[in-house]
């Protein structure tokens, strides 16, 4: 791939822009194997909980750290925990699940981590010969359906989902376990991201990799809505799934590293960024007694490649849109604009934040040690990169494409353009340690022009607060206290909305300070405001992404 030409537009980095941590507290006890709670416990509720919220937040997260005496070494490692807080007319209960992987029962079974994870190898059976052990070095690891990521939903059922080939087929109300499902069962693809999207007639949206002899592909997914009058059963359901768009890899033995995509109306964009995964030392890394995150690297020397297809045909557009190298994780949200594609979405500039989050690092002692990890990782920034739709062979070279924003894109040679971005916030976001996590109206605005949206700032490795952004005006409200670490936040649309911000926001609050002390925390979506908490008397540990669920 060819390095950029252009100047990049940052010169100084999205972790250089945000002030040091100093005096940081421990946070490993949010890093603790906890229990589970398979059945509802009742809450304290301080404040009110709306009445008219009805349904549940369910919540996904590591959960167990070892087996035996082995340790995991990584925090995505962490066996997959499933939390459920039922909402219905002003209380609240609570419970959860460990998730019946195959990979929990198997290293329950032998009480020893026999599954590998991102991070963490399993090593040879010690009670193997000497002979066995060295040939089970060479065996290709199996990839784990240990589902720690998120919720997902396909065709009406609920799923939960890490980035393997490997999901598992939830019950909402029970959290109980079901079938495992591979997706390449279904299609020719061997991953999929926990992060698909939704359209409004019902039909999800995802990507995942595929690869031949000679050539690796990023393929998008869709698969269908549920049949209105078809006799549901009980069983997972993924027919008429297809591949609508197989893109090929810039590198086809280094390609890109990507936790999820854009998707507007008529629109998807997949972003090739500079997080690349080396497939030869993936294949090599077992034998080297390497985990899965030695292979992922940083290589900033590479472009950001933004690959621009109708969601409706499949067809991929011939121009290639590039920009500075950058990384990111999660969209914010995308819409179309008089002939442009506005996305935003978190960025930061280091890519090598991924292969960090080890326990070791994020359980240092307070203060000095846990400081000088904090300020090393990067920080993530909101961004909007606009994207004209029309490039032609009569569009003039050199002149910015785009109107009624500060992003520019230039074409600067036959079907290729070159994009910088506009920072879509103000200084006062810095002091919060940049944002992630972002969620927004989804039902209403996902796809649409929006106003508003939430999510995690980071004064610490783990959120210390809630923000909500006005992507007009780049203002901000903030939720904040010390030593209070709220989780992703979740909108819940009140039943009479008819502004995007009418509603609730949800997140769940933990403490390294005080032994079973959790809440749900209830904000005003509006004002920002906390309407009330629901305390838990049980440990949770700090966990990844979560939805809500109207039918409970």
């Amino acid at each position: 791939m060819s390095t950029t030409a252009e100047p990049h537009t940052h010169s100084i980095s999205s972790g250089q822009k945000c002030p040091p941590g100093k005096g940081l507290e421990s946070i490993a006890p949010l890093l603790q194997t906890v229990e589970e709670t398979p059945d509802p416990i009742p809450t304290t509720i301080k404040g009110t909980v709306p009445t008219w919220i009805n349904g549940s937040f369910l919540r996904n997260g590591p959960g167990k750290f070892e087996f035996g005496k082995d340790r995991y070494t990584h925090w995505f490692d962490g066996m997959a925990m499933m939390h459920r807080f039922h909402l219905c007319e002003g209380n609240v209960t609570y419970s959860s699940r460990f998730l019946q992987s195959d990979s929990y029962v198997q290293n329950s079974e032998k009480n020893r981590i026999v599954v590998s994870e991102f991070g963490t190898l399993a090593m040879p059976d010690p009670c193997k010969n000497i002979f066995a052990r060295f040939l089970s070095r060479f065996s290709v690891p199996k990839s784990t359906d240990n589902a720690s990521v998120n919720f997902v939903k396909y065709k009406g059922d609920y799923y939960v989902s890490t980035e393997t080939n490997y999901m598992r087929r939830v019950d909402p109300q029970s959290l109980e376990t079901k079938e495992k499902v591979d997706w390449s069962q279904y299609i020719a693809v061997n991953s999929a991201t926990a992060h698909p999207h939704y359209d409004r007639d019902g039909a999800t949206y995802n990507m995942g990799n595929s690869y031949g002899r000679n050539n690796f592909f990023y393929n998008i997914i869709r698969v269908p809505p549920p049949e209105e009058n078809a006799a549901k059963e009980d069983s997972a359901d993924l027919t008429g799934a297809k591949v609508i768009c197989s893109i090929r890899a810039a590198e086809p033995r280094k390609p890109s590293y990507y936790h999820s995509f854009v998707m507007s109306e008529n629109y998807i964009v997949f972003i090739e960024q500079p997080i690349k995964l080396d497939l030869v030392k993936f294949m090599l890394y077992k034998i080297q007694g390497k985990s899965f995150q030695k292979v992922m690297t940083w290589e900033p020397q590479c472009e950001t490649i933004f690959h621009l297809v109708n969601r409706h045909t499949g067809e991929k557009s011939e121009v290639r849109y590039r920009a500075a190298p950058m990384f990111t994780l999660h969209q914010i949200n995308a819409f179309e604009d008089n002939g442009m594609l506005v996305m935003d979405m978190c960025c930061g500039d280091d890519g090598d934040i991924i292969g960090d989050f080890t326990l070791e690092n994020l359980r240092r002692d307070a203060g000095e040690e846990m400081d000088k990890f904090y300020n090393s990782l990067c920080r993530n920034l909101p961004r909007r990169y606009v994207l004209p739709l029309t490039v032609e062979q009569e569009t003039p070279l050199d002149q910015n494409l785009v109107t009624g924003y500060k992003a520019t894109a230039k074409k600067t040679k036959a079907k290729e353009v070159y994009m910088t971005h506009e920072e879509l916030y103000d200084d006062e976001l810095l002091q919060y340690g940049g944002l992630e996590f972002p969620q927004i109206n989804y039902d209403q605005y996902n796809g649409k022009p929006y106003r508003y949206f939430y999510s995690c700032g980071f004064g610490h490795c783990f959120s210390d607060s809630l923000l909500k952004m006005d992507v007009h005006t780049k203002e901000l409200k903030v939720w904040r206290y010390p030593g209070l670490y709220p989780s992703e936040p979740v909108f819940v649309a009140s039943p009479k909305a008819t502004e995007e911000d009418d509603g609730v926001v949800l997140s769940v609050v933990i403490t390294p300070r005080e032994e079973k002390s959790t809440f749900l925390l209830i904000l005003d979506a509006k004002t920002f405001a906390e309407l009330g908490r629901a305390e838990v008397p049980v440990n949770i540990p700090y966990g990844t992404h979560g939805v809500f669920n109207l039918k409970g």
